[in-house]
Formats: structure tokens, C-alpha cells, sequence
């Protein structure tokens, strides 16, 4: 096998990399190096995530700065990366890798700290620069931050940069950037928009794919559950209880449910906690710091934390729901079976996922396994013969605290058989686990339909709504450009509070959907406050309407072009986001609202609902 010596890389990183425990390149480096070492070239390198990209980048770069005879002070080098903890990853590796090159000097620059201490820090002078968009242009624009003397652009995990909308961000660092800077690309997949990236700023580059182009790893065992929505918690819990020797992730759409299920996670007796954007640098720092040492086993995520983490030996990623972008299933899935290892990825669906199902597959070149929820019976042996390894496992050696008590426990247990006793001791670790499965009502699997079988109009018109909801009309349709994320988006903004949204049913002209009974009132009164362009929102119970969407009061469909109209809203509330189908719960997303009422994320412009929030249409009265 090739050494890193023979790669041609300086005695000190060698030294440092055998200090920190490689003895042979990964694929990708062995791939990437060679090139990077040679003439300074544009380069495009594609692999999954955890196969050692960023020493594929790091040690050349690192090799040519201690070459270089540059005296100043200004940066020679820039590492673009998505997230503060993508961000401090790169750094932090970087910082061991030149551990015995004392005149490279590498500072992360991120949101989400004091900026003064960056500032110093920049003033005293550095090789590398290891930033995010955001914060980087912040001390651009302050005049802290010159990029005249660099010479290596790095944009790592390239493609996730582009989804979280920092397009126009790259644009702005990169032209003022020295034109005879070399760029490369690092990313696990190659999009569409990353292909007119490179086309307009890179410079006949070479392309090194490590595998096959947006294929998943082959270590990673991929399967899903198909279940019913408002089970996808219980079945969290299944998984959860069936895997007791886990450490993964479960990651979540949104900030809200990300809480949420962290929060009921720690209420049930697991070792959990959450990740997402609402948390101050300092509390991100202290989960991940709990995480890395496996003071927890599960860690409950947002997207955001697809990206850097920085953690080895994860053996479970958990898709609380498919992703919106397929191709974030690969990023979320590359967090395990790092380094060579095996993982498994699990993804909790219910039955209108089930063509995301097919799209991921195509994407990663292999079968998801559809699989059963594991019974309550099937949990409980696997606890129990868990606990059974660990104590054959026990390290018997002599301790001499331990062997002074052991005559006497002993004697106190003597009465005790050898099968009364295991079962004792059975007993009392998982009392409440087998007391728990003996009564949890099991958790329905989710079948959905095959497109033949799509219900008619007149069954959607028939449906009554299910056990513990109500089933409300809705004055908009199909025909109205209405699909069921926007009616959804459309309750959050018209309700205040939390709405739990069951079953959705389109027509042409006007629409259905289920609300829990407690919410029901409240969304007809909220809704009906509302217009959308000089159009009365009609929302009524649904048994008051006949089957030709005609109602006893405020029945009229004034307005309707067919057009996309915007809705003027009461207060300004929070964005939220939901599953598709089945249960939907309307919670918090990372979105907020702008002053003339149009959605927009943090890092981009989103399309509101209906396009047209920013026309400010009057609230009826």
C-alpha cells in the first residue's frame, strides 16, 4: 500500500500524520494529492462524506505554505465551508497536521461568536483562513479581511453551500479573490448549480471521482420503516430500544421538532439531547462536546448538522421523515460508516414518501430494505441478551474494595439459585422496559396506495375524518394552484399557536383537511378573519357543506382567477414547517418574516406561499 511519504509530502506532516495514527492514504487522498502537489491547478474532487477529504486538501496545502517564502503577514490560503461546525472541524484538523510547521498559523472565522477576538487575531497575522460565507464577507466589509495574497481557494462540501443559498455569498469572496488563485472543490455530490460554479470561476479543471459520481458509501445499510404519522414517535422509540448499544443521530426537518423530540426523548429515560440553530455557539459546543465523548447516545439534529460533526464511530443515522432535498439523505447518511467502518441508516417514513424512497435509491445506486417495526417481544430479548454480553464481558480482575465485600454478598445471596438470580437481576434493570411492552399498543405500519387505486373525488368529498379530528371545507383548490404544503403554511399563518393537521383531500375548486378536534374552532375563526387578494378565506365544518362545496354562510368563491393570490395575515407568526401526509404537525421552521410579510430563510430568499405575500392585501373586516 502506498505510504504518505511516497505521495511525496514534507518529513514534518509525515510526522505529524503518523503521530496522529494514518499509516496509509484513503482512497481520495491518494487520488487527490499527487495532483495538488504538482502544478497549481483547478481541481473538482467528488466522494462521500467521511472519506478523508479534508486531509485530501489540507496536507498539500499545508506542504506548499511551509515552501512558501512569503514573509507577510496577510493570508495565503482561504477554506470556504457551510457550517460553524464544518468550520472548526477543518480548522481543528488542520491545526494537528501542521503541528510541527510552527510558521503556519490557521484561524476559523464564524458567525455566532465575538467577532473582536477574530479581528485581533486576523491584525496579528495568518497563513489560512478558515471561514463560513457569512462571517468572512462581515470582516471583508470591515476592512479586516484581505484576500489580495491568496493564492488557495477550498470550497469543502461545495454543494452543500449551494442548497443553504450562499450562491451570491461566493460570488462577492471569490471576485476579490487574485485572479491567479488556483480553486478546488470539494463535494459529495455534483449538482446542477455546482457544474455552473465551476464553468464560470474555475480554469480547465481537473475532475477525480473516488467511487462512482453521487453514489452512497457501500458500508452503510440502508432501510426504512413505513409507518402511520402520528406513530413515527412511537416507532423512533422502537428503533431506539431495539439497537441498545446505539450512538447516532436523528435528524429532523425543523428547529421546533427537533426540540420537541429531544425533549421527549429525555422525558422517556434516554441519553439524548438536541442540535439545531436556536442554540447559542456555547450550547452547540456543549452538546457536541457531551456527544464526542458518548455522554450521549443519541443526538437529535437539524440539517445544519449533516455538515461538520466532527465524531467517529456513529453506528446509527435515523431520518425522522425523508429529507426535502434527496440529496441531503446522502450527506445525512455519509455521518455514519466512516473510515472504513459499517453503519445503518434508517429512514421512519409514512406512504406519501414512499416515491422520495425511490428517488434516494436512484441516487445512491442501492436498495432500501423495507422493514417491520420490531414487536415488544423482540425488543425485550434484544435488551435483555444486550445486558447478558455486557456481563460476560465484565473485567473480573481482583479489586480489592470489591473483594473485601464479596464473603458477605455471598452469604446474603446463598438462599438464591443460579435462575432465580439472573432473573432478579433481569428484573431489575428492565422492570419498566418489559412493563412498558406488555401494554404499549403497537404501531401501525402505513401501507399507502398504488396509483391505480387513488381515491375518485367523491370518496375524497365522503371521507369522515378519523378518531380525535374534525373535518374542515376550505373555499380554494387545486385549480388555485393550493397543494398540501401551502395549505399548511397557509393554517400557520393564519393561526397563531400549534395546529395539529390530519388528512388532506384536493379538489378542483375547494378542499378538505382533518384538525384535531380541540384546534378546530379556532382554525375556522382564525382563517376566516383572512383574504387572499380581495378573496374571503371560507373555512366551515365540513358536514355543513354539501358535495358541491356550497355552504350556509360566507359561501361565495369571489375572485377566483386561478391565479396565485397573496394572504394578508393578523400578526406577523412563526414559519413552520410539517410531514406530508398522514398527521401533520405545524411547527416552528428556520424562517422569518420580512417586513412587507414575505418568507425569507437566514442565508436565502424562499418563495412564499402563492408567490405574492409582498403585495400586502387587506385583512377583511
Amino acid at each position: 500500500m502506498t505510504t504518505f511519504e511516497e505521495l511525496g509530502l514534507s518529513a514534518p506532516i509525515c510526522q505529524a500524520v503518523k503521530e496522529l495514527g494514518y499509516e496509509n492514504p484513503m482512497p481520495v487522498q491518494e487520488a487527490v494529492i499527487p495532483y495538488l502537489l504538482g502544478d497549481a491547478i483547478d481541481l473538482i474532487a467528488l466522494a462521500q462524506t467521511g472519506t478523508g477529504k479534508t486531509a485530501a486538501f489540507g496536507l498539500p496545502l499545508l506542504h506548499h505554505l511551509s515552501e512558501d517564502t512569503d514573509s507577510s503577514d496577510e493570508p495565503k490560503a482561504l477554506v470556504l465551508a457551510p457550517t460553524r461546525e464544518l468550520c472548526l472541524q477543518i480548522a481543528d484538523d488542520l491545526t494537528e497536521y501542521s503541528r510541527h510547521l510552527p510558521n503556519v498559523r490557521i484561524l476559523p472565522v464564524y458567525g455566532g461568536t465575538p467577532i473582536d477576538k477574530q479581528i485581533k487575531v486576523l491584525r496579528r497575522g495568518v497563513e489560512i483562513i478558515v471561514a463560513t460565507p457569512g462571517r468572512l464577507i462581515d470582516l471583508m466589509e470591515r476592512g479586516e479581511a484581505s484576500l489580495s495574497k491568496i493564492k488557495t481557494v477550498v470550497l469543502d462540501e461545495a454543494d452543500e453551500m449551494l442548497n443553504m443559498g450562499f450562491t451570491e455569498s461566493l460570488t462577492t469572496i471569490l471576485a476579490a479573490v487574485p485572479k491567479e488563485r488556483h480553486l478546488l472543490l470539494f463535494s459529495a455530490t455534483m449538482q446542477p448549480e455546482m457544474s455552473k460554479i465551476a464553468r464560470k470561476y474555475l480554469n480547465k479543471p481537473k475532475e477525480i471521482t473516488v467511487g462512482n459520481k453521487n453514489e452512497g458509501n457501500a458500508n452503510i445499510k440502508h432501510i426504512y420503516y413505513m409507518v402511520a404519522a402520528r406513530h413515527k414517535y412511537l416507532a423512533l422509540k422502537r428503533i431506539a430500544d431495539y439497537y441498545p448499544n446505539i450512538y447516532g443521530i436523528v435528524f429532523c426537518r425543523t428547529r421546533r421538532e427537533t426540540q420537541e423530540i429531544a425533549d421527549n426523548l429525555i422525558r422517556d429515560g434516554y441519553n439524548a439531547d438536541s442540535l439545531h440553530g436556536e442554540l447559542s455557539q456555547a450550547q452547540r459546543d456543549y452538546v457536541m462536546g457531551k456527544f464526542r465523548v458518548k455522554n450521549l447516545q443519541i443526538l437529535v439534529a437539524t440539517d445544519v448538522a449533516a455538515r461538520g460533526l466532527d465524531v467517529n464511530d456513529l453506528t446509527h443515522v435515523i431520518h425522522y421523515g425523508m429529507p426535502d432535498d434527496i440529496e441531503s439523505y446522502t450527506h445525512r447518511s455519509g455521518r455514519t460508516a466512516r473510515a472504513g467502518k459499517t453503519g445503518l441508516s434508517i429512514a421512519i417514513c409514512h406512504s406519501r414518501e414512499k416515491s422520495r424512497i425511490k428517488a434516494v435509491e436512484r441516487i445512491i445506486k442501492s436498495k432500501i430494505e423495507h422493514a417491520k417495526i420490531p414487536t415488544g417481544e423482540a425488543i425485550c430479548e434484544k435488551q435483555l441478551f444486550s445486558l447478558a454480553d455486557k456481563i460476560e464481558r465484565v473485567d473480573t480482575e481482583e479489586d480489592k474494595t470489591l473483594e473485601n465485600f464479596l464473603p458477605g454478598i455471598a452469604r446474603k445471596l446463598d438462599w438464591l439459585d443460579k435462575e432465580d438470580l439472573i432473573r432478579r437481576v433481569m428484573l431489575l434493570e428492565f422492570r419498566r422496559l418489559l412493563d412498558y411492552y406488555d401494554d404499549v399498543e403497537e404501531v401501525d405500519e402505513s401501507t399507502g396506495k398504488d396509483r391505480g387505486e387513488r381515491e375518485d373525488s367523491r370518496t375524497k368529498r365522503d371521507r369522515k375524518a378519523e378518531e380525535g379530528m374534525t373535518r374542515l371545507f376550505i373555499n380554494f383548490g387545486k385549480m388555485d394552484n393550493l397543494f398540501p404544503n401551502k395549505l399548511i403554511e397557509l393554517i400557520n399563518k393564519c393561526c397563531p399557536g400549534r395546529v395539529n393537521i390530519g388528512k388532506i383531500d384536493l379538489l378542483p375548486k375547494f378542499s378538505f383537511f382533518d384538525v384535531a378536534e380541540e384546534d378546530a374552532q379556532d382554525v375556522v375563526e382564525s382563517m376566516n378573519q383572512y383574504e387572499i387578494e380581495g378573496r374571503q378565506i371560507s373555512v366551515e365544518f365540513a358536514d355543513k357543506v354539501d358535495k358541491g362545496g356550497r355552504k350556509g354562510r360566507g359561501g361565495s368563491r369571489r375572485g377566483s382567477s386561478g391565479r396565485e393570490h397573496p394572504v394578508s395575515r393578523r400578526k406577523h407568526g412563526e414559519g413552520r414547517s410539517s410531514e406530508r401526509g398522514g398527521e401533520r404537525r405545524a411547527r416552528r421552521g428556520n424562517n422569518e418574516v420580512n417586513s412587507r410579510g414575505g418568507f425569507r430563510r437566514r442565508e436565502r430568499e424562499e418563495k412564499p406561499f402563492f408567490d405574492k405575500f409582498d403585495k400586502g392585501s387587506k385583512r377583511r373586516h
